[in-house]
């Protein structure tokens, strides 16, 4: 989809699905609506990756809507992820890895791992480390115009670097540099079903009598 310009309406077809603005048992009304031309689209930033020396299998795809993310591999030993900032030392992360998440995957891993839920419009990366060593790390919100620079060690050799669902198995002596990608995903956003409302829907809010 990199290329076309064509607009992606998400259908739930699991559990959360933070993405998915449509439920499969509405299909058909949302389809109508999308039909009628009843929707507004909204623009989603990626993050690309390049790597030296090249990675073959993230070569084609060097792209993650959600996040790129690093860690640890058959160990059970932390790693450290050296992390520069616009080639400024940011921090040496002492962890189980590193995600780095677009305001879309906000909503996801680096959720889980208590990372700030960004609104897809915010012009922002979020930097959320992995079960930290160094308790000090906390997640760390930069503009997307930001270059980020890792390198990762550890007592073994490899560890697992993974762009969205697709993973890889790379070398110590890696150094990955991440970006924003010169292009952007459009997400079809129905009214009913707006960023908002999922996000009070998917986690919850309000179902608390107290609220």
């Amino acid at each position: 989809m990199r290329n076309s310009g064509v607009p992606i309406l998400g259908i739930n077809a699991g559990r959360l699905g933070f993405l998915a603005m449509v439920q499969k048992e509405e299909i058909a009304v949302f389809l109508q609506l999308v039909l009628d031309k009843k929707y507004t689209i909204s623009e989603r930033s990626l993050l690309s990756l390049s790597t030296f020396p090249t990675i073959q299998t993230t070569e084609d795809i060097d792209f993650a809507m959600n996040e790129i993310s690093v860690s640890r591999k058959d160990t059970a030993s932390m790693i450290t992820i050296e992390t520069y900032l616009n080639n400024e030392f940011l921090n040496s992360y002492w962890a189980d890895g590193l995600i780095i998440a677009t305001p879309t995957g906000s909503t996801g891993y680096s959720m889980s791992c208590g990372g700030p839920i960004l609104t897809p419009d915010v012009e922002s990366f979020v930097i959320t480390p992995i079960a930290p060593h160094n308790l000090n790390a906390r997640p760390l919100v930069i503009p997307d115009k930001t270059e980020i620079r890792l390198k990762v060690t550890g007592r073994e050799e490899n560890y697992l670097l993974s762009l969205d669902s697709r993973s890889t198995t790379v070398k110590n002596d890696a150094v990955l540099t991440i970006k924003k990608t010169n292009f952007n995903i459009k997400m079809v956003e129905i009214s009913e079903e707006t960023f908002l409302k999922t996000l009070r829907k998917k986690l919850l809010w309000g179902e608390d009598k107290r609220n």
